[in-house]
């Protein structure tokens, strides 16, 4: 599990056996594919959970796609 300078408390990284996933609060919102430098969200998410996942993104280097 890694967690971020910023929203230290509800983000982080998570490792399960389908993959790497960004996880906000406890719900896991987007795939990691490392291979091809995106992260895939995995649905609508509120204002704050898409915050979220901009941010990791971009500290990930991932471009994000639907």
């Amino acid at each position: 599990m890694r967690t971020f300078k910023k929203y230290k408390q509800n983000l982080r990284i998570v490792t399960t056996s389908e993959g790497d996933y960004i996880q906000s609060y406890s719900t896991n919102v987007a795939k990691i594919d490392y291979s091809t430098k995106t992260a895939k969200i995995l649905g609508y998410w509120s204002m704050t959970t898409s915050k979220h996942i901009n941010y990791a993104s971009k500290e990930l280097g991932l471009s994000l796609t639907k």
